[in-house]
């Protein structure tokens, strides 16, 4: 998992030259690699062709070391956004508009904003569906105006809500079903509820911090579902809808089946393993990440590979082509290694030939890990350092530890922008800020710790948000605020636990249950595999457990 996410950049974006153009673009390669970068439409166009960088196979070598040469030697398309209007400053965003440091399908004015989809004026938010002007919300589906949520659904004018359905107008609310009028679970009339919620003003800092606490205190003592796992069938994982018979998978929905080890998957990926980002129909994919799209199938060890393509290996960035091994940059083509044109009779005798040679002299790498047929590509070939990568986000190592494990570090230089302000000194309410906050560059209050530049701007369309919805200015830098979303969300990992439900309590006496569950006054006997792991604080109950309690 942690080599396929080295090798996808969705939040590194770097000023440098278009090596077609000469002109200056924003890209997700940093300047100073050996990398040649074309603009995306001079990179799709006619003007060049990618089999002219074709070269016989070598038998000499190991294939990585040549296939490290091909990347080196073709061009690259410097975005892997596609259909985007006024989105410069975005990756991995698709039919996007008015959009910034977003990464999303068919969005609109969005800003910091990582998996969204079918969303408006949303901002510093994860994996928002359908939704419209939520903010700092993680998991939420068809909502409207929802603030420092998460797992929410159907839910209208509220904040700090944790696992909630169809509520409207509440506050601080844990595990409630249809309800409106309530805040920390307490229902109120609505005169009252107006009168008390003036107390609860998000647009001071101050306040904030004193109800996050508040909050997340509050959450401890309601029991959670082992797994957020719905309308599925024998399913091991975590975030899974409408998925059936998969193991060990996460955020997958809409006709996931028959697949194991799957992070972001959906639209009917089908009969696939070691996957990353895939689906839109795709089939019989291994070891794959960042593909599908129009029926792809038999998909291995590849990166970005869409549009009807089968029968590819070991390829990069190709589309509408077969029976590619080791290509990259390919359109429209079949019976190719290393970007060189075969008939079907050599390229299937070549290819057996190849993964012969594969085992029979493999790759090691800088740390003497070998590399043979059936091995996804090795880190150190990657076009990214670990820190600019989906791996330092899900599994951030320090740069001691990335160069002990042999993996390259991207020292950033230090940010030719000096802090004018300092985040305490900021005004604690966002009435008491003016236009004069565009012009300042704001120090992160991680400070040393920052894994951004360590200093961040506001932006006129971000300013307006937070002035609309009445909320404080943000303490720390983009990166950062992204970097404790993900905290938000538990582990890539499971563990064997046993309800916690104990009876007519919880086992820490902490919950007292509402209703009589069907081992009455004994301990639950049900085991389970969960994202939570048995030292955390959070009481986790089976299924039934939790469905009788919440419903």
């Amino acid at each position: 998992m942690v080599r396929r996410f080295a090798f996808y950049n969705t939040s590194s974006l770097y000023k440098r030259k278009d090596d077609f153009s000469k002109k200056d673009i924003i890209s997700i390669y940093r300047p100073g690699t050996p990398y040649k970068v074309y603009h995306q439409k001079t990179w799709y166009s006619d003007k060049w062709d990618p089999l002219d960088y074709n070269r016989d196979y070598d038998f000499d070598k190991p294939f990585f070391e040549q296939f490290r040469q091909l990347m080196i030697d073709i061009p690259w398309s410097h975005n892997t956004s596609t259909g985007g209007v006024n989105s410069d400053y975005c990756t991995a965003c698709f039919n996007c508009k008015n959009c910034y440091l977003a990464v999303g399908n068919t969005i609109e004015d969005c800003l910091y904003i990582d998996g969204a989809s079918n969303s408006k004026n949303c901002v510093d938010s994860m994996f928002v569906f359908d939704s419209e002007n939520c903010y700092e919300c993680v998991n939420t589906e068809n909502s409207y105006k929802i603030f420092f949520s998460q797992y929410i659904n159907q839910c209208l004018d509220s904040a700090f809500l944790y696992n909630c359905r169809n509520l409207l107008n509440c506050f601080g609310c844990v595990n409630l079903r249809h309800k409106k009028y309530h805040i920390f679970n307490r229902p109120y009339s609505k005169e009252e509820y107006y009168k008390e919620i003036k107390k609860y003003d998000l647009g001071s800092f101050n306040n904030l911090l004193k109800f996050k606490k508040k909050f997340n205190e509050f959450k401890l003592q309601f029991p959670r579902k082992y797994a957020e796992i719905s309308y599925s069938d024998n399913v091991i994982g975590d975030n899974c809808k409408e998925t059936k018979n998969c193991y060990y998978c996460f955020s997958t929905t809409k006709g996931v089946e028959n697949c194991k080890y799957v992070l972001y998957g959906g639209l009917n990926l089908k009969d696939s393993y070691d996957i990353l980002d895939c689906g839109s129909n795709a089939q019989l994919f291994y070891d794959t990440a960042v593909s599908g799209m129009s029926g792809c199938y038999r998909v291995f060890f590849s990166i970005v590979v869409i549009a009807g393509s089968h029968n590819i290996s070991y390829s990069m960035n190709c589309s509408s082509s077969n029976n590619l091994f080791g290509c990259i940059g390919l359109r429209h083509k079949k019976y190719c290694i290393l970007n060189k044109q075969y008939s079907k009779e050599e390229y299937e005798k070549l290819v057996a030939k190849i993964k012969k040679h594969m085992d029979k002299m493999p790759y090691l790498d800088k740390k003497g890990r070998i590399y043979k047929y059936g091995e996804f590509f090795p880190i150190e070939i990657s076009p990214f350092a670990y820190n600019e990568t989906l791996a330092q986000e899900y599994f951030p190592l320090t740069k001691k530890q990335t160069l002990k494990q042999g993996y390259d570090w991207y020292h950033r230089p230090e940010s030719k922008y000096k802090p004018t302000i300092k985040t305490k000194n900021l005004p604690d309410h966002i009435k008491d800020v003016n236009n004069f906050i565009l012009k300042e560059v704001i120090e992160c209050a991680h400070g040393n710790n920052c894994q951004g530049p360590g200093v961040f701007r506001i932006i006129p369309q971000e300013l307006k948000f937070y002035k609309k919805m009445n909320l404080s200015l943000p303490r720390l830098c983009p990166a950062c605020r992204n970097r404790e979303r993900i905290k938000q969300r538990n582990p890539l990992k499971l563990w064997q636990r046993q309800c916690q439900c104990a009876g007519h309590k919880s086992d820490n006496k902490v919950y007292q249950n509402e209703v009589e569950h069907f081992h009455k006054n004994k301990p639950c006997p049900n085991t389970f595999q969960t994202t939570y792991a048995p030292d955390r604080k959070e009481i986790v109950y089976c299924e039934e457990c939790y469905l009788k309690e919440v419903g």
